[in-house]
């Protein structure tokens, strides 16, 4: 397990953008999407780390959250948010399965317990916390 301790949305960003071109640079043979699973409470640092990973992907287009669309798709990488869902299966019946079973895809999803049942074996969990001060997060990683 790692650990992170950021004290600002930038600091969030930059470790998120960081990671994503570690998990590029790994040459690993998959048969299904990378997915990173996070969870942690509201205001914790989720989207904004999504943000940064997206970043260190490439991707320039705005990033916002998708509560209210559940998911965005940025080529081949999906931010997908299950605030709002209730059962995994409603994710199903919008073609979850076959994102997620694409080796080629990377699949950030904020409220990921919500649907754990249907995630992949291997994918990387990742847990935001809210730091004893106020713009302190702990983000612990779990592959």
């Amino acid at each position: 397990m790692h650990s992170y301790k950021t004290d600002s949305s930038k600091e969030t960003q930059k470790i998120a953008a960081g990671l994503a071109k570690k998990f590029l640079r790994a040459k690993t043979k998959r048969k299904n999407a990378l997915v990173f699973a996070l969870m942690g409470e509201l205001g914790s640092g989720k989207t904004t780390f999504v943000q940064g990973f997206l970043r260190g992907l490439g991707i320039k287009k705005k990033i916002t959250s998708p509560t209210f669309v559940i998911a965005k798709n940025y080529k081949q990488a999906y931010h997908i948010d299950c605030y709002r869902i209730k059962k995994a299966d409603e994710l199903l019946k919008l073609g979850l399965r076959e994102v997620l079973e694409n080796p080629q895809n990377i699949v950030l999803i904020e409220w990921a317990e919500k649907i754990k049942k249907i995630l992949p074996k291997n994918f990387v969990w990742l847990k935001f916390e809210h730091g004893p001060k106020e713009n302190i997060r702990v983000i612990r990683l779990n592959s």
